[in-house]
């Protein structure tokens, strides 16, 4: 609460004569009106004593009214504005040093409403804040990890390296070895930018209509080299001429990453498949593969930043490319679910409208 200063004063002053003043003329004009009326029905005649006495009367009824009613104006906007008032300002003081755990009270009796309304919406900017905190804290917590695990081995074996009498095939492998680090960091870094342009809406989805077959093919002969070198059974099941409306380069990113983790985390010998179905609404694409599978507990955070339900296999990545999907999918308006079983495997189900058009002709 504000002390008081000479220009509050003044504003208190200029309040209690203005009020003050009008209570004066209201009585004086209700006084003189009665007088009059009664003058006139009883014959009375008031001398100057009469009025002068009725005058200080009046006066200093005025007086004890005008402080009453101040008195009982001062206590009332002590109760009912004041005290929320300083509720209200102190909680978005410590909002704005940084204590989000501060919320505000309800508050009871009449008038309160509005009051309360606001005390609610700095609540809810509190346990917003609250949240973006603890994001950002996990974030930066996250990010350090992740970045000091390759350069701590960009660090170790560029030390090897400048040790004297190593093989050409030594210098080879530890030079591998920073080769691999540094490309991973830059897939952190560039995943990282990508995900913060996603969520901060730096990134409008270019809408074209294409083949959602197609597109599919091209992304899984990428990983020929991969399913080859681990003996990986490959099915498909590519419903044809399946147009969508979406943005092509952003569902890359969503496929890209199904089928990289297929991969990954499908042992050699096993099989990833892929499918694509439509019906008249709806396109379903579907990555399943015959790895590790998760428990239920790791499916309900895998799409959480730098979560990785598989440590043995954290080396492989950085646990932002399902965070990428998701919020790419959530841009598309699409649908994604998953489904796994430990030690059967998982299937990831993405479901995107179809093209306007197409749907057009369907009806």
């Amino acid at each position: 609460m504000k002390k008081p200063t000479f220009r509050r004063f003044l504003q208190e002053f200029s309040s209690f004569l203005l009020f003050f003043i009008t209570i004066g003329f209201v009585v004086s004009c209700c006084m003189t009106l009665f007088l009059n009326v009664l003058a006139d029905q009883m014959g009375i005649e008031y001398t100057s004593d009469n009025i002068a006495g009725a005058a200080k009367i009046t006066f200093l009824n005025v007086i004890i009214i005008t402080v009453l009613f101040k008195t009982a104006d001062f206590i009332r906007r002590r109760i009912m504005v004041d005290r929320p008032v300083k509720l209200i300002t102190d909680a978005a003081e410590k909002i704005m040093n940084g204590d989000f755990s501060v919320r505000v009270s309800p508050m009871h009796g009449s008038g309160m409403e509005g009051f309360n309304q606001i005390g609610e919406s700095i609540n809810a900017m509190a346990e917003e804040l609250s949240g973006v905190e603890t994001l950002r804290t996990d974030f930066i917590a996250n990010v350090s990890h992740e970045m000091k695990t390759p350069l701590t081995v960009m660090q170790n074996y560029g030390r090897l390296l400048q040790s004297d009498g190593l093989t050409d095939a030594q210098r080879m492998e530890y030079a591998g070895a920073i080769t691999d680090a540094s490309h991973r960091l830059a897939d952190m870094m560039t995943n990282i930018l990508k995900l913060n342009r996603l969520e901060n809406q730096q990134v409008y989805p270019n809408l074209t209509v294409y083949d959602l077959g197609e597109q599919l093919c091209e992304c899984l002969l990428q990983y020929e080299s991969v399913w080859e070198s681990k003996n990986i059974e490959i099915e498909t099941d590519i419903a044809e001429e399946v147009l969508v409306s979406a943005d092509a380069e952003l569902l890359m990113l969503v496929w890209n990453n199904l089928l990289s983790n297929a991969f990954k985390f499908t042992d050699k010998g096993g099989k990833v498949t892929l499918t694509l179905t439509a019906d008249q609404t709806y396109a379903t694409v579907q990555v399943s593969d015959t790895g590790c599978g998760m428990s239920a507990e790791v499916g309900a955070h895998i799409f959480e930043k730098f979560y990785q339900g598989d440590t043995s296999r954290a080396t492989q990545g950085n646990g932002l490319g399902l965070a990428l999907v998701k919020r790419v999918i959530d841009i598309t308006e699409g649908e994604i679910g998953v489904r796994s079983t430990p030690g059967v495997g998982t299937t990831f189900a993405v479901k995107i409208r179809r093209a306007e058009d197409e749907l057009e002709k369907a009806r």
